[in-house]
């Protein structure tokens, strides 16, 4: 598995703490969206660390396709 799987087609709102780490499902298959929960295991791809500058709420990619990973750039608007 090369390309990962689209949890969503919109973003999932979360309140992070500033300074913490967290780890942003790239594959698509974790059952704790956005989160990772290991599914990825064996795809070749892998979650990628996100420490929050400030706490807050922020929107992150459910889609799996945005540029701003793991922050949603509205790349979901346009999948068919």
């Amino acid at each position: 598995m090369s390309e990962p799987v689209v949890a969503a087609k919109a973003p999932i709102k979360m309140a992070l703490e500033a300074g913490k780490d967290y780890w942003w499902c790239a594959c698509g298959m974790s059952q704790k969206q956005p989160f990772c929960d290991g599914s990825h295991k064996g795809t070749g791809l892998t979650p990628m660390k996100y420490t929050a500058e400030k706490s807050g709420d922020y929107w992150l990619c459910a889609c799996k396709q945005t540029s701003k990973k793991p922050l949603c750039d509205g790349t979901h608007k346009a999948l068919a």
